[in-house]
């Protein structure tokens, strides 16, 4: 199918109404211990009341009927580092974006001005070589690898071998354990940086949520430069998305729609999940399976159609994360939100603290 873009909502909002003061000790370098002991900040948007309690109290606000939806993506080690093939003084370093063919990637190059059509690339020692097939927009490079088959079944393979987790650049100190930037359900690989909400979840914390009786959907979407690139624009509407692959299966659309009609409410494990579902969401809601591409963008404005409450991290300023969660509630309550979780010394991004809007 074609890419999925939404008709976007008029808006006079601009990038710098949704920026906030950060001080730079509240960005969280170290994942916490265990999982679900981070911190949730739970807003009631009917009522506008604000909760502090603790992510294992999530249950406390889930119903038997609900289904929560989840994105199973996996993050690949996506970053490596190697050289201009034949110049090992010339230092190159890749970021997989995404894959458009079997061993065609997208790809962020560093340095870029030198990554010219029809060079050859170097990493691992020659264990994976790459050609630059072409230059995209914003930059990126196609990039084809090659590597022996007989030693390796696929690239993802060698990625494990010699390629290292794609971390934020606002995590400065190193992880220890790569497994905590991903989730505990991750299955499909092929994201560039982790659907960082659903870092929350312990595996005994979904065997206690499926005991109670709510539906678990997995959804799939490989989180790429779409989720994290900068807006740049004075103008919100002017910014375009990245698209990103995603996949709904008949069985999670089926779910879904189930307990929907069943009174229950779609709750979105991060805004990947909710993205996915409202882009496959008809006009009534209902899920449809498919996959295909996405760049749905969500801001001020947007009329959702499936999701009905959202766990989420607390995203960086003037990023279109934020600008999503403003559109679920309210964007001047949502950054008072932000305003007293800095006061109450929550902890922010990817290893930070988690929010309820329901």
């Amino acid at each position: 199918m074609g890419t999925i873009v939404n008709k976007l909502p008029k808006t006079d909002l601009r990038r710098q109404d949704f920026y906030y003061d950060l001080p730079e000790e509240r960005i969280a370098q170290h994942p916490i211990e265990p999982r679900d002991a981070s911190r949730l900040l739970v807003i009631d948007r009917k009522s506008g009341e604000l909760s502090h309690r603790h992510f294992y109290e999530i249950v406390n606000y889930l119903s038997p009927k609900d289904v929560l939806v989840i994105n199973d993506s996996r993050v690949i080690p996506a970053r490596i580092y190697g050289s201009v093939k034949g110049r090992e003084d010339a230092a190159m370093e890749l970021l997989l974006l995404r894959q458009r063919e079997v061993d065609a990637w997208e790809c962020l190059v560093k340095p870029g001005k030198r990554a010219r059509v029809g060079m050859k690339l170097s990493f691992g020692g020659g264990m994976l070589e790459g050609e630059v097939l072409s230059i995209g927009e914003e930059g990126t490079r196609l990039i084809r690898f090659s590597y022996d088959k007989a030693k390796h079944d696929n690239l993802f393979a060698i990625l494990h071998e010699i390629g290292l987790m794609p971390l934020p650049p606002y995590i400065t100190e190193k992880l220890e354990d790569k497994d905590r930037y991903q989730t505990v359900y991750a299955r499909e690989d092929g994201s560039a940086a982790a659907p960082t909400a659903g870092l929350h979840f312990t595996p005994e914390l979904l065997e206690k949520i499926k005991g109670m009786g709510v539906a678990i959907a997995p959804v799939m979407l490989h989180v790429g430069l779409g989720t994290f690139r900068p807006v740049k624009e004075e103008e919100i509407a002017d910014h375009v998305m990245h698209t990103e692959f995603f996949s709904v299966s008949k069985e999670s659309a089926d779910l879904i729609n189930e307990r929907k009609a069943a009174g229950g409410r779609v709750i979105c494990v991060g805004t990947t999940s909710c993205r996915t579902l409202e882009s496959v969401a008809d006009e009534n809601g209902i899920i449809r399976p498919m996959s295909g591409d996405t760049g749905i963008f969500i801001y001020p404005g947007y009329k959702f159609k499936a999701v009905d409450a959202l766990i989420t991290n607390f995203h960086l300023p003037e990023s279109t994360l934020l600008m999503l969660v403003s559109a679920f509630y309210d964007r001047e309550k949502i950054l008072e939100a932000y305003k007293i979780a800095v006061e109450e010394n929550y902890r922010f991004f990817s290893f930070g603290d988690a929010m309820l809007l329901e």
